[in-house]
């Protein structure tokens, strides 16, 4: 019988590798995985590549990763927060943590493309600019294109709304943002799911994530019982 429900983020997080490359859900706070982010700090890899849209902010999720010393480096596509510093900002300053800015539709780009087994596109985007420079280019249909690689993750850390036990997942409004490709572009991939329903119970045709791209689901409580 297959089911993916995990008992606990130990399980979950089990096998975790220092210097994984790991994908991270959420789009600033909306749909990140907080608990999974907390359970992969607990579990004690190091020397993590973290692939997310921004650098985290405040002293939770991403940036409590940071401030323990776990992260070598961050892919993502807004460092910057109009809060005022953050975590990262010190770090980076500091020399203690790498930097590599994607734009965000590359940076989804570059996971779909992992998840879809192409290894890599042309865009125009990012062209002439230092984001792309040493990059290979062309010209198609006119325009100038540079050549983006796609982006594998070892791990992708997902928020989902709802979960059954094959992993079936649905989303809930701008919870959904990355983490579906993210899904689709690790080896691993493990959500936490706000809700978790018996197999058959998801409108098949709601179902944005199948199974088959899911490893492990958590179940980590939130909101609205009704799904």
């Amino acid at each position: 019988m297959i089911d993916k429900i995990v008992a606990g983020m130990a399980e979950a997080m089990a096998g975790v590798a220092d210097g994984a490359v790991v994908l991270v859900g959420g789009f600033g706070a909306v749909g990140q995985p907080d608990a999974l982010i907390e359970g992969l700090l607990e579990q004690g890899a190091r020397d993590l590549t973290i692939v997310a849209n921004n650098a985290g902010g405040g002293e939770g999720g991403l940036s409590r990763l940071m401030r323990h010393g776990r992260v070598r480096k961050l892919v993502c596509s807004f460092p910057r927060s109009n809060t005022g510093p953050t975590i990262f900002d010190e770090l980076y300053r500091a020399g203690k943590i790498e930097l590599e800015i994607v734009p965000q539709g590359t940076l989804a780009e570059r996971m779909r493309a992992a998840g879809a087994g192409i290894p890599a596109f042309f865009t125009p985007t990012g062209y002439g600019t230092q984001l792309t420079e040493g990059k290979e280019s062309r010209e198609i249909a006119g325009r100038p294109c540079v050549l983006e690689h796609a982006l594998f993750g070892d791990l992708a850390l997902v928020e989902a709304w709802a979960a059954d036990r094959w992993g079936n997942l649905t989303y809930r409004q701008s919870g959904r943002n990355f983490n579906p490709v993210m899904a689709t572009a690790a080896r691993l991939t493990v959500v936490q799911s706000q809700h978790v329903v018996a197999l058959g119970a998801l409108d098949p045709e709601a179902i944005v994530t199948p199974g088959i791209y899911v490893d492990r689901v958590v179940h980590v409580p939130y909101g609205d019982p009704q799904i």
